[in-house]
């Protein structure tokens, strides 16, 4: 039974080897591949093989963390803005009914200061009319009279005039 899957295992590696090697070749002539092995940094790396190589593991294995680091950063930001957002609505929230209830009260207290100006007005204004106000003709003859001579009636009464 073993020999019955050997030579189909065989097939099938060698065709995997034959796609993994055009995935290398592929790898290798693509044109961004092939500036960085021509710079300075890729020549280093072709001639050192273990140090490419522990790049590369670097690279891979630094990639989870780093990835775990960013969606922190980015969940940090957004709950952070979400929050922001909330504590601001919360804060003009309580800001505008602390203004309404100014507001009120200002117009209570403008409403009540123009009523005493109002009553004010009128009771002053009504006193000074009646000071200074000319007086009615008997008004007039009650002030005259009292200002006269007493002269005698023939009753023997003493009166004025």
């Amino acid at each position: 039974m073993a020999k019955e899957d050997t030579p189909s295992t065989s097939k099938d590696l060698q065709e995997l080897q034959r796609k993994l090697c055009l995935l290398i070749e592929s790898v290798q002539n693509n044109s961004k591949v092939v500036a960085f092995m021509k710079s300075p940094v890729g020549q280093y790396l072709d001639r050192h093989p273990f140090a490419a190589l522990t790049l590369l593991v670097f690279v891979v294995m630094s990639a989870v963390p780093v990835g775990f680091f960013l969606l922190l950063v980015v969940l940090t930001s957004l709950a952070a803005f979400v929050g922001v957002m909330l504590l601001e609505g919360l804060v003009l929230s309580v800001g505008g009914v602390a203004l309404l209830c100014v507001l009120c009260v200002l117009g209570f207290v403008s409403l009540s200061v123009s009523g005493t100006i109002i009553v004010s007005y009128v009771a002053m204004s009504s006193l000074i009319n009646s000071w200074l106000s000319p007086r009615s003709p008997r008004a007039d003859h009650f002030l005259s009279s009292r200002n006269r001579p007493l002269t005698q009636n023939p009753s023997g009464d003493a009166s004025r005039p």
